[in-house]
């Protein structure tokens, strides 16, 4: 027994009121490095009752304690008995834990009458009557149904039950929502009918990419897929490729998220990748190929109409471009956020800032450069990468890199799935028919359209001195030069000749590659920072999991075994670190520069993940 970990017996409220003022003294309600206690707390042993007493030392050891007592205060406990071997728990083992154990469940929603209430109001609702709204597509007549009889059962709710407009992404009309939005359906199963008779249904399950968030994101969902199949949630994964089907189907496209003011703005298309994926872990199932087979006609749909049709789709170029719809300011940002824009604008036209945002909107003023930043502020968010100095003020016009690459993914994905799943003669059902498609897909149409692409990204974006791509400016007719550690986004679509995927490793990689995996830009291309001109969150010097995962995949696809393993162990070192000296904090973003603090990031929106007490139940 001289070697087994001790066991701890634990007043919950008294330890905890002890440890935070002994150990607590920067009062944030977290134990880190920064903090100044004696960094030691004794404890009694459930053995002896509490009698005997040894040390609890180290950061790492009264960080866990904080954590363990939190979650047990907020479980009503009183008393607890605590295995030591839970407070130096190996962290890797405790991170991937609490990922699995904590992060995902709390993560997870559902959209139904059972939190309807809740979950369609909007913090965004700017209205003089802030109510749950939900919207309804034409084609779901089952949830209008549904969702009356629970507004008509719970009066005190004061839910509105809308249906949209045939054609929902009219900008004119998207506009007109803005003076009472609300949530857009999702995909939902049917479950048992209620007692006396009645249709019942269930919202299929999801995960958001933060606590505050109620709403299904789009290239958010993708690499919460990634994750989630490491921890076999097949069955999440599965319903959220369901909920694009979904809104492809009813919406034309893949949304930001589904509020009615994303309805004119999609996301980064990963929907063929994620689909596939999906499917290689339920193929046992008996509706598996059903599912395959709605996703593909799904990414068909999205491919034509999203993002081979006008204003993204470049004819010129024959590239693609992030050009959202929409009319006026953009309402799901307060519009006094953009101040220091509007109102110069509000003077010229003699009228105060909220008679000149409604003018605006609705046309009863012109200015066409006004015009021209909210165009390039809307694709800039369509982009995922929000915000930036690769794309501000340009975004619109930018054939990106990432972009391109994804949408080749979907060409060589679509027609390897057609050749080898659908006996390379794919019909497309009415529902799904694109006017002045073909009505069957073939492999050859897809494989057609991958090499085309190919060509093009060569020609256009391929910078044989410096080994990398850039994105392609459409007006300009030149590379923007931004260096963007989206260039490795075409290594993992495949989009590259070895030879090219050999000169990235040689030639760009060292200029992206810190201390904590990629950078997101170099701080060359950024330029100077300052009070005038900020740091913006997807520049230098901060790093995103996307960009570390899409690398290391790609480089892993050309064979670059041991750069994916470095790039891959100073990620994941820097964030156990962080999490390690900083009370268990896993944060969207990192200063992947700093070895110290890296989850300590300066930007606008903050750090999805950093502002908890106690416990980080998230991340």
């Amino acid at each position: 027994m001289g070697n087994a970990p001790r066991r701890y017996l634990i007043n919950v409220d008294e330890t905890l009121k002890t440890l935070l003022a002994r150990e607590d003294t920067d009062h944030n309600i977290q134990i880190t490095i920064e903090d100044t206690g004696p960094k030691s707390i004794p404890l009694g042993t459930a053995a002896s009752g509490g009698y005997r007493r040894f040390d609890v030392r180290g950061t790492y050891m009264l960080s866990n304690l904080l954590q363990e007592l939190t979650l047990a205060k907020k479980f009503g406990r009183k008393q607890i008995v605590l295995d030591e071997a839970r407070l130096n728990e190996n962290p890797v083992n405790r991170m991937a834990r609490l990922v699995k154990d904590q992060f995902w469940p709390n993560l997870t929603r559902r959209i139904d009458g059972s939190n309807i209430a809740s979950v369609a109001r909007d913090p965004k609702d700017w209205t003089k009557d802030p109510r749950p709204r939900i919207y309804i597509p034409r084609g779901a007549p089952e949830q209008h149904e549904y969702y009356t009889r629970i507004a008509k059962q719970h009066p005190e709710m004061r839910l509105d039950v809308i249906w949209l407009a045939e054609d929902p992404s009219n900008e004119e009309y998207v506009r007109d929502l803005n003076e009472a939005p609300g949530l857009l359906a999702i995909a939902m199963e049917k479950v048992a009918d209620t007692p006396d008779g009645k249709p019942d249904y269930r919202g299929l399950p999801f995960i958001v990419p933060g606590g505050r968030f109620n709403e299904l994101y789009g290239w958010d969902s993708y690499m919460e897929t990634l994750g989630l199949l490491v921890n076999d949630r097949e069955d999440i994964c599965e319903s959220m490729v369901k909920h694009f089907i979904f809104c492809i189907r009813h919406y034309g496209k893949i949304l930001n998220a589904n509020r009615t003011y994303y309805l004119c703005r999609s996301q980064p298309p990963f929907l063929t990748d994620m689909a596939l994926r999906v499917y290689d872990r339920i193929k046992h199932k008996p509706d598996s190929m059903e599912f395959l087979r709605q996703a593909i006609l799904a990414a068909i749909k999205d491919y034509y109409c999203t993002w081979m049709s006008k204003p993204r789709f470049d004819p010129e170029s024959g590239l693609s471009r992030y050009v959202p719809g929409g009319l006026g300011v953009p309402p799901e940002t307060e519009a006094t956020h953009f101040v220091h824009i509007l109102t110069p604008y509000a003077e010229k036209h003699n009228m105060t800032f909220s008679q000149f945002v409604q003018a605006y909107n609705y046309g009863h003023v012109f200015e066409p450069e006004l015009d021209q930043y909210f165009l390039h502020d809307r694709a800039v968010r369509e982009s995922g990468h929000d915000t930036s100095y690769r794309l501000e003020k340009v975004a619109a016009h930018l054939a990106t890199v990432d972009l391109n690459s994804l949408l080749y993914k979907y060409e060589v994905d679509i027609a390897r799935t057609i050749r080898a799943f659908f006996g390379d003669n794919l019909q497309i059902p009415k529902e799904w028919h694109v006017p002045g498609k073909p009505t069957v897909e073939t492999s050859s149409t897809w494989d057609r359209f991958a090499k085309k692409r190919r060509h093009t990204m060569d020609k256009l974006m391929w910078d044989e001195e410096k080994g990398m791509f850039f994105d392609y400016n459409t007006v300009k007719k030149q590379q923007t030069g931004y260096e963007s550690a989206t260039t490795f986004w075409a290594m993992w679509a495949g989009a590259c000749a070895p030879r090219q995927a050999s000169m990235m490793v040689a030639k760009a990689l060292p200029r992206f590659e810190v201390h904590g995996g990629l950078v997101s830009g170099t701080e060359e291309s950024r330029g100077p920072v300052g009070l005038e001109r900020p740091n913006r969150q997807w520049d230098y010097p901060f790093g995103w999991a996307p960009q570390q995962i899409l690398a290391w995949t790609g480089l892993l696809r050309y064979g670059f075994e041991e750069e994916a393993q470095r790039l891959a162990y100073r990620w994941i070192y820097m964030c156990t670190k962080a999490f390690v000296d900083f009370n268990g904090v896993v944060v969207e973003k990192y200063d992947v520069t700093q070895q110290i603090s890296p989850h300590k990031v300066e930007a606008e929106y903050g750090n999805q993940g950093s502002d908890f007490k106690g416990v980080a139940t998230e991340g």
